[in-house]
């Protein structure tokens, strides 16, 4: 009975062995995390410099009032997807560093970094999802400005929506806040 004790007990070492070692299979998430950030970065950039180049045009002596108004409104709009696409980046890299330290390996060459503690304190897959929601808070708060920008009011009911919105957005970013205060505490 002992030897079919011990051949159970090998079998058993071996899946989990095996289960432990699936672990690795995060790292497909890590990478492809990265490379949709590196995209984003890139195409932010893109579109930075392709903003500046218009912003270029914003003086010339010919441009009425009228278009330089609807130049400005453009490039308010342009700015906010700008912003929104390096967020998406940070989120995309906070994702990655994230899934990687709770289940491959602690970042050796963010040890004893201020700085890195900012970002890669992650302990269980709830401060990840935290860390996650409060960029996810943020793009959000973007693109209720983006909204909010080109909105052009014609009714004090269209005044009292974009009012109601920019108080949800508040609301949101101090529920966000008190409950980031909250889990800080012992």
């Amino acid at each position: 009975m002992a030897n079919g004790d011990d051949g159970l007990r090998q079998v058993e070492g071996g899946l989990e062995g095996l289960l432990w070692g699936s672990r690795y299979l995060v790292l497909v998430g890590v990478v492809a995390s990265l490379a949709a950030a590196v995209a984003m970065l890139f195409m932010a950039a893109v579109d930075t410099v392709r903003l500046v180049g218009h912003a270029l045009h914003y003086a010339a002596r010919d441009l009425t009032v009228e278009a330089q108004a609807a130049m400005r409104g453009t490039a308010i709009t342009h700015v906010v997807e700008i912003v929104d696409g390096f967020l998406l980046a940070a989120f995309l890299i906070i994702f990655s560093l994230g899934l990687y330290e709770l289940f491959v390996s602690k970042i050796q060459a963010a040890a004893g970094s201020t700085f890195a503690d900012s970002i890669l304190n992650v302990g269980s897959l709830d401060d990840l999802k935290g860390k996650l929601a409060q960029v996810i808070l943020i793009m959000l708060v973007v693109k209720v400005f983006e909204q909010a920008a080109v909105i052009h009011a014609t009714s004090a009911l269209d005044v009292l929506a974009v009012a109601a919105g920019v108080a949800l957005v508040g609301l949101a970013i101090f529920l966000g806040g008190a409950g980031k205060k909250k889990g800080a505490e012992p």
